[in-house]
């Protein structure tokens, strides 16, 4: 549902997976300038067995951890293993959080960062250790790229890609909304739901891109992953990511205490 004004978005994502629950979400651009996220989530967890209700509990770092994860295994199956740049193209929650994550499955070298607000980039970069610059100069000859930023039009060309680098593509979750050009939008496209892309993604519906396959369908070994090409990852978000997340939250605050000897 739009909510105009202020330009924000209200959102009920319900899964049924091990887990039952749905996730309410807002999406409000303009918070950035607020100094708010723009993004805020809240999940609600019932037993699937009864439907009795087990937990309602804070969704956005859950949806900020999940986006992130998502992002690190398509990287671990798709990128090189000896992938040593890493660009990240935006500088908010997301950009922060798939630093942390991305590390986790790849050793980086050099860490290039890129925002449309100088300012943004340059207290990033300063915080983890990376160094800004303009976005063309941090695509070339990166092995990773991540765009998540909250741009209508693209700022990716496909022609500063390196051959055989990955593309997480976070950004950009409206069918007018696009990230990356059509050049960039030619390589491999992976994503996490073809029903999704088909409705909601613009980087896919503008440039007429021709889908290889669910990232699902790559790690459970049904497809080639073709790794070795250029591939990009169009990231939407699924409510059964956040369900199985938030189920391992709720299973970790009711784990019993362990007995003391």
């Amino acid at each position: 549902m739009a909510v105009d004004p202020p330009g924000g978005f209200f959102g009920i994502m319900p899964a049924l997976s091990e887990g039952l629950g749905l996730k309410i979400v807002t999406f409000y651009p303009p918070n950035a300038e607020r100094g708010i996220p723009t993004h805020m989530a809240t999940i609600f967890l019932v037993d699937p067995e009864t439907g009795t209700p087990l937990a309602v509990m804070d969704g956005t770092f859950i949806t900020e951890m999940r986006t992130a994860a998502v992002s690190a295994a398509a990287t671990k199956l798709l990128a090189s293993p000896k992938a040593k740049v890493l660009a990240i193209l935006g500088s908010g929650v997301q950009a922060r959080s798939h630093v942390d994550a991305l590390r986790l499955v790849r050793d980086f070298e050099e860490i290039r960062v890129w925002s449309q607000t100088p300012e943004h980039a340059e207290r990033f970069a300063g915080e983890i250790g990376a160094k800004a610059m303009s976005a063309e100069t941090a695509v070339r000859d990166a092995d990773v790229v991540v765009t998540a930023t909250n741009s209508k039009m693209s700022i990716l060309s496909g022609a500063w890609l390196k051959p055989g680098c990955h593309v997480n593509a976070v950004g950009a979750c409206r069918p007018d909304w696009r990230e990356l050009d059509d050049e960039a939008m030619a390589n491999v496209v992976f994503v996490d739901s073809r029903e999704g892309a088909m409705k909601e993604s613009g980087d896919v519906i503008l440039s007429g891109a021709k889908i290889y396959a669910e990232l699902g369908e790559a790690l459970a070994g049904k497809v080639p992953s073709r790794a070795d090409e250029t591939t990009i990852f169009k990231s939407l978000g699924m409510a059964v990511e956040d369900i199985a997340a938030a189920l391992l939250v709720y299973r970790s605050a009711t784990a019993p205490a362990p007995r003391r000897q």
